[in-house]
């Protein structure tokens, strides 16, 4: 009962009426700073950037004050010029904030060069699977007179002898002289 006295007297009242009109400001005051401090509701759309030169990507994020860092070039598409924006991280249309950093993935220059493995006097089967498994394309075949039927002979690459080793852009094509079993 005295406790019941106690919640119902004017100086409880009043004392929990301040402390809950303190908590409301505090709590108004809070999400204010926070709403100012975060810039709630400014924002910027991130431009469409794929297709465009890395240095045009450039001018046009530091016109819309937001920054850029190159993630990868390692994917080559030859449907895109050389040192031009694949993809791009948020996406095109994105709302972020000023200061932004966008994640660009820019096509190289070209294939990235690989070192052609020696092949000669090994089957055909076996200098196939060992070409297209470095990430090179078959090309030609013709044959020649020797004794070993479908031995390597010479590797090509557009038409001229190669030796193994030597490199070239991936995915070319190596054309491969092989043996035709006769003497």
């Amino acid at each position: 009962m005295i406790f019941l006295r106690f919640l119902l007297s004017k100086v409880f009242l009043k004392t929990f009426f301040k402390a809950s009109l303190f908590f409301v400001l505090f709590l108004g005051f809070c999400f204010g700073a926070l709403n100012l401090y975060t810039q709630h509701g400014n924002h910027i759309q991130v431009p469409d950037l794929e297709t465009l030169d890395l240095v045009f990507v450039a001018s046009v994020l530091e016109q819309k004050e937001l920054r850029f860092q190159v993630l990868d070039s390692a994917k080559f598409n030859p449907e895109y010029p050389p040192f031009s924006v694949i993809e791009q991280h948020p996406t095109a249309g994105s709302d972020v904030k000023k200061g932004r950093k966008i994640y660009l993935t820019v096509n190289p220059s070209g294939y990235r060069k690989l070192s052609v493995p020696n092949v000669i006097q090994i089957t055909k089967r076996n200098a196939e699977t060992r070409l297209t498994a470095v990430g090179f394309q078959l090309g030609e075949i013709s044959y020649r007179d020797n004794i070993g039927k479908d031995m390597v002979l010479e590797i090509r690459y557009q038409g001229n002898k190669i030796e193994p080793g030597i490199v070239l852009p991936k995915t070319s094509k190596i054309g491969l002289v092989l043996g035709n079993g006769k003497r």
